[in-house]
């Protein structure tokens, strides 16, 4: 199996500042920086010795900058309504013997990671940005499912119910792994042709100059970034824990 070596930190230092838009209805903020880029962002704060900038209206996905990268603070207008609208969030396509748990979720994504060589971390990212997790999300323009596959793409990847997690799992992670060969492991453009398809990548020659495209690339690479490095904070938390374990108090 061969090793995918796509560096988070440089996709996300090569995609963060072209646009990260929230979802919200309400007016949100432009934060301009001294090196010509824009962030479009939910709303900002002061912590500790940076800048706190929110890319949505919740409270786990933000970018910390130091406040000489700042050169001003705007309010824009409204921000247009996300692309995908989970339309089963009022239950009304839920089924109670379908529910899937965190658990079934977690064991889907890491088998299908497995079998495509993917960070289960980078499908877990992706899943997140696509419905949240719910199985039976629906986008306005048709998008279905868990990894909100649309149903030219499902069938091309052997999906017969994309509101199947486990049929909608694989058929995601086989698309995406399709992109990422076809990019040769760039994980901005293989993500910004997930979301607005590789004819888009092509014309443009690179991401696509939509705001939501590039709203979203931003947004899965920086949840990708704040898994991994946990993941790895966890890691050497556990090693040390283990070391201390094993060294003996002198008498």
């Amino acid at each position: 199996m061969r090793e995918r070596f796509f560096s988070t930190a440089a996709a996300w230092a090569g995609v963060a500042f072209l646009a990260a838009a929230g979802t919200c209805g309400h007016a949100a903020e432009q934060v301009k920086l001294q090196n010509g880029f824009e962030i479009r962002c939910d709303h900002h704060v002061a912590f500790q010795d940076h800048v706190r900038v929110y890319l949505s209206a919740g409270e786990d996905n933000y970018q910390d900058l130091r406040p000489e990268e700042i050169a001003a603070v705007e309010t824009v207008p409204d921000l247009p309504a996300a692309k995908v609208t989970p339309g089963a969030l009022d239950g009304s396509k839920a089924k109670a013997d379908t529910k899937l748990s965190p658990v079934d979720l977690a064991e889907m994504l890491a088998t299908a990671g497995q079998a495509h060589n993917l960070d289960v971390d980078l499908l877990s990212s992706l899943v997140k940005a696509e419905s949240g997790g719910n199985a039976h999300a629906q986008s306005r323009a048709g998008a279905r499912g868990l990894m909100q596959l649309m149903p030219k793409t499902a069938t091309d990847m052997g999906v017969e119910d994309s509101f199947k997690p486990d049929e909608n799992v694989r058929g995601g992670s086989t698309y995406l792994d399709s992109l990422l060969t076809r990019y040769h492991d760039n994980l901005a453009l293989a993500l910004a042709a997930y979301n607005a398809g590789p004819a888009a990548v092509t014309k443009y020659n690179g991401i696509p100059p939509y705001h939501e495209t590039r709203a979203y690339v931003a947004r899965v690479i920086h949840e990708f970034n704040r898994r991994v490095l946990a993941r790895e904070a966890q890691a050497r938390k556990a090693a040390a824990t283990a070391v201390a374990s094993r060294i003996k108090p002198t008498p």
